[in-house]
Parts: C-alpha cells; sequence; structure tokens
C-alpha cells in the first residue's frame, strides 16, 4: 500500500475516532473531535497531492479517497444534526448531492466519459470543512446560533451550486432517448 493509500486509510481510522471523542461529555472533547477532523482533514489533501505528485494514483485510491470524504463530512454533519446545530433539511440536501454526481458519474463513465472534480465542488468541499471546524468552536465573538446558521447557508448553497453546476455542464451525458 502506497503513502497516499495509507493517508485515506489513516481518514477512515480517524471516522470513529472522531464519533468517540464527539459523545464523551467532558469540556475538552469537542476539541479533540476539532483536533482529529482538522487532522483526517488535513491528509485528503495530503494524501491527492501525494498520489498527484508521486504517480501514486491508483484505483484503490479513486474509490476510497472520496468514500472517506463524504463519509467523514457526513459524519460530523450528523452529530451537528443530533445535536440540533445542524437542520435535518441541510444534511438531505447535502446527501442527495453527493448521490446524483455519483450516479451522474457512473452514466458518464459508462458512456465511455469521465467528470472531473470541478471548481464549484472543490470549493464546496473547502467551505464545507471550514464550516464545519468554525462550527466546533465554542469559544467565538459571536453567538453560535448565528455561526451554525451562516455556515448551514453557506454549506447549503455551495452544496446546491456545484451540484447544479455539474448537471448543468454535463446534461448531454444524460441522454433522454436512450
Amino acid at each position: 500500500m502506497n503513502t497516499a493509500n495509507k493517508l485515506t486509510m489513516l481518514r477512515v481510522v480517524l471516522i470513529p475516532v472522531y464519533l468517540i471523542l464527539w459523545h464523551i461529555d467532558a469540556p475538552w472533547s469537542i476539541y479533540a473531535a476539532l483536533a482529529v477532523f482538522v487532522i483526517a482533514s488535513l491528509t485528503d489533501l495530503l494524501d491527492g497531492y501525494i498520489a498527484r505528485h508521486y504517480n501514486q494514483v491508483t484505483d484503490f485510491g479513486k474509490f476510497m479517497d472520496p468514500l472517506a470524504d463524504k463519509v467523514l463530512v457526513l459524519t460530523a454533519m450528523a452529530c451537528f444534526c443530533g445535536a440540533g446545530r445542524f437542520p435535518d433539511w441541510a444534511l438531505v440536501i447535502v446527501i442527495a448531492r453527493e448521490f446524483a454526481v455519483s450516479g451522474l458519474r457512473l452514466v458518464a463513465v459508462d458512456n465511455g466519459r469521465v467528470i472531473a472534480a470541478g471548481w464549484s465542488g472543490k470549493v464546496k468541499t473547502a467551505s464545507t470543512m471550514v464550516c464545519l471546524c468554525l462550527m466546533h468552536l465554542t469559544v467565538l465573538p459571536i453567538p453560535m446560533e448565528i455561526l451554525d446558521w451562516v455556515c448551514v447557508i453557506v454549506i447549503a448553497a455551495t452544496t446546491l451550486y456545484s451540484g447544479i453546476e455539474y448537471f448543468v455542464l454535463n446534461r448531454d451525458v444524460l441522454n433522454w432517448n436512450k
């Protein structure tokens, strides 16, 4: 297993660690969960860089890297949803977009075409990770309710925009007559 894939697997292993820390009822645990989330998020940047820069791109990595990213982000969102800080409708938007884009990519591959990650998808991922990190912080100069809603709006808006953009730019993939 190469270095990039090891980093991806580290992210997978960190997901249950994050969950355990989230559910510990101690003042320090939210910050420990944040630290794990940040480390896991950084492995996403690092494994992609290493895979491309050192020619370590593998089929396993192509499959596991985006899966690990989605599970990490959805885990954090589900935790905030359970705490009443992330509305269920926003979680459904994120899940629906992921399923829809994955489905579009499957249809494209079936037609011999690969749909690469677009710029708006990268902005969505980065803004989601930053917002989720901010939501972990309990000592900020603004009320948590305001921060939570700003983050929810940013996450929902970038998710919707990038999902719509994928379908608009690749609408020819969905041949309604075939």
